[in-house]
């Protein structure tokens, strides 16, 4: 059975150059799964945008009128990094409605990709970090409405820590938050997730794996979950701009299988999502997802 993606870049934002950043890569990552014969293009899908009804499970209602309206304060934009636009906000909906379609399409088929999502930064009542709505609260606790699970795990691998996800979640016993980030990384100040493992700067490929499979281990069996949603971030990468960790490209697949792998071994379920990467070369950032929905297609 081939491996589903959903992608959004045909609603990407028209920024002016000092905005743009990071937003190539989601666009060349699409072309390169159908180029190199990793997703049929049959089988890469543009998702529906998520509904008021879904975000606001996640979001409050003033601060997603705010995001509707255009009516965001000039330090809430700020905050979230990119001007406001009427295509950022269906850009944001897409891509929490993707995270929603690899949720169900994952429940059937194993495993399922969105092409961007994991903005884990997202509040529920502010932006930040290139983040405006939390795809993986949004989309978990769509799920659960929706009676497909009853537990959820988000399994953040990201460099910086799933701040947002962790506060909107902070008192829901039914959806299990991990995150392995970096100590001194961004966000400065970190919330707490359920289970949360920090990084020294400079950590490189062995000492994160070793950690990293204990954590897994560790949130799979504290979780009882249904259904996992990972975030499969580029930023470990010792080229990356914003990551402070010393990753390499092999190391980040040794990272995919293995989380991919225990997922598989307990017949867990599991939706991927992009979520941050920063190197210089655009090329490198698409590389490592690449390699991500490669190892995905490769446990259909």
């Amino acid at each position: 059975m081939p491996l589903k993606c959903f992608y959004t870049d045909r609603f990407m934002l028209s920024l002016p150059p000092a905005h743009r950043f990071p937003m190539p890569k989601y666009s060349r990552l699409r072309e390169r799964v159908v180029d190199e014969g990793i997703i049929r293009p049959e089988d890469l899908m543009v998702p529906e945008a998520a509904t008021d009804e879904q975000i606001l499970r996640a979001h409050d209602a003033d601060y997603l009128e705010k995001v509707k309206s255009g009516t965001l304060t000039a330090k809430e934009i700020r905050r979230i990094g990119f001007p406001w636009t009427p295509e950022m906000v269906e850009r944001s909906r897409r891509s929490s409605g993707a995270t929603i379609a690899a949720c169900r399409t994952a429940l059937v088929e194993g495993f399922a990709v969105n092409l961007a999502g994991g903005t884990h930064h997202a509040f529920r009542d502010h932006g930040e970090g290139y983040c405006v709505f939390n795809d993986s609260a949004i989309a978990s606790r769509a799920m659960q409405a929706e009676g497909r699970v009853r537990r959820m795990v988000i399994l953040d691998c990201d460099v910086h820590q799933g701040n947002g996800t962790a506060a909107i979640l902070k008192d829901d016993s039914t959806i299990f938050t991990f995150s392995i980030h970096g100590e001194k990384n961004f966000p400065y100040h970190k919330e707490q997730s359920d289970l949360d493992v920090e990084l020294l700067d400079g950590t490189g490929d062995q000492v994160y794996l070793d950690i990293l499979e204990e954590g897994i281990q560790r949130a799979l069996a504290m979780s009882h979950a249904d259904l996992a949603i990972y975030l499969a971030g580029a930023d470990p990468y010792e080229k990356d701009r914003l990551g402070r960790l010393k990753l390499t490209k092999d190391g980040l697949r040794q990272r995919d299988e293995l989380v991919l792998g225990l997922c598989k071994a307990r017949g867990l379920p599991v939706a991927i999502t992009m979520a941050g990467g920063y190197a210089q070369d655009v090329e490198d950032i698409a590389d490592i997802h690449l390699t991500t929905v490669k190892v995905a297609a490769g446990m259909i």
